[in-house]
């Protein structure tokens, strides 16, 4: 009876001190740091993140995950409760990602923020805020790897199709004609080598004319820039100071000037001789007239007229008889 007495008591302070290890434990790695609840929510594959695993922020472990459940509005929809340290800078731009650790395969939640200027993340009543979450690295690779199995998929069925019986004799046709091709390019090198030195003489020749073409293209052009060089010198003396168009200019001027005067002092003096003129000729054709009629008035003068109605010594004339 004493021994299972001892056995009991024994096994008593196992179990106590086994307690008192727990509680020590968990005490001394209790977190005491103000702690702050935030929601992540996105359509991504969590397989495995479980509860309590770590809550980075660039690296530095700043919480712990909470609890991890389907969005009851969303099914698609994970929705993953974390509790962060207060003093972690959660800003309005901060995004989650599914990191894996290690070889191990644990995975863990990744904060990062590529903007250092956004406002820090308001809360939302009683709920905790939310947080986008995104497939991580390794996500990104089972999507990529799933798309280049189905791309490898498609190319073996297309390569079977390919090679197919009934495509088989098309294949075996096409390289019987590229064997054909290069037989006969192989008879067209022969007959080119054959041919090569009436080629290259040709060519010696083609080259000896192309010689002669370009020297004589080479004289022309030495003609064209003497002739060019002429031509601006003819035309530099033209429009040099004192050249053909400076004098052609001072001709121009003038006759201008002559016109001018010309019209102004010239032109009414022979309009004023022209007119004397035609007093002087109209006076000579009445001294004319007078002569012809009345010769005498050569020595005795020119008659004097009789006068007229109401002049003095004006008669009037007898009327006839009836």
């Amino acid at each position: 009876m004493e021994n299972k007495s001892h056995a009991l008591a024994a096994g008593l302070f196992v179990l106590l001190l086994t307690a008192m290890l727990i509680a020590t434990a968990v005490w001394l790695t209790r977190d005491t740091r103000a702690m702050r609840e935030y929601e992540l929510s996105g359509a991504i594959n969590v397989s495995g993140l479980q509860p309590q695993a770590n809550v980075r922020y660039r690296g530095v472990v700043v919480g712990k995950v909470i609890a991890i459940r389907l969005d009851p509005q969303a099914r698609s929809q994970v929705l993953v409760r974390i509790a962060v340290d207060e003093q972690a800078p959660i800003t309005t731009t901060t995004v989650a990602t599914l990191g894996v650790q290690g070889v191990t395969g644990l995975a863990f939640i990744a904060l990062d923020d590529n903007t250092s200027t956004s406002p820090p993340l308001p809360a939302n009543g009683e709920q905790a805020r939310r947080i986008p979450l995104q497939a991580g690295l390794m996500g990104r690779l089972t999507e990529q790897g799933e798309r280049l199995l189905g791309q490898l998929e498609q190319s073996s069925q297309r390569f079977n199709q390919l090679l197919a019986p009934q495509n088989q004799q098309t294949l075996m046709t096409a390289v019987d004609k590229l064997g054909q091709a290069a037989s006969d390019l192989q008879q067209l090198s022969v007959q080119v080598r054959q041919t090569w030195p009436e080629l290259a003489q040709s060519g010696r020749e083609t080259l000896a004319a192309l010689k002669t073409t370009s020297a004589r293209v080479g004289t022309s052009a030495d003609e064209a820039r003497a002739s060019a060089r002429a031509f601006r010198l003819v035309t530099e003396r033209m429009y040099a100071p004192g050249g053909t168009l400076d004098q052609l200019d001072h001709g121009a001027d003038i006759l201008v000037t002559s016109g001018q005067t010309l019209r102004i002092s010239t032109l009414p003096r022979v309009n004023q001789a022209l007119t004397e003129v035609a007093r002087a000729t109209h006076q000579i054709g009445a001294l004319t007239q007078t002569l012809s009629d009345n010769p005498q008035a050569l020595l005795l003068g020119s008659p004097t007229a009789p006068p007229g109605p109401g002049e003095p010594g004006f008669v009037a004339p007898a009327a006839p008889a009836h």
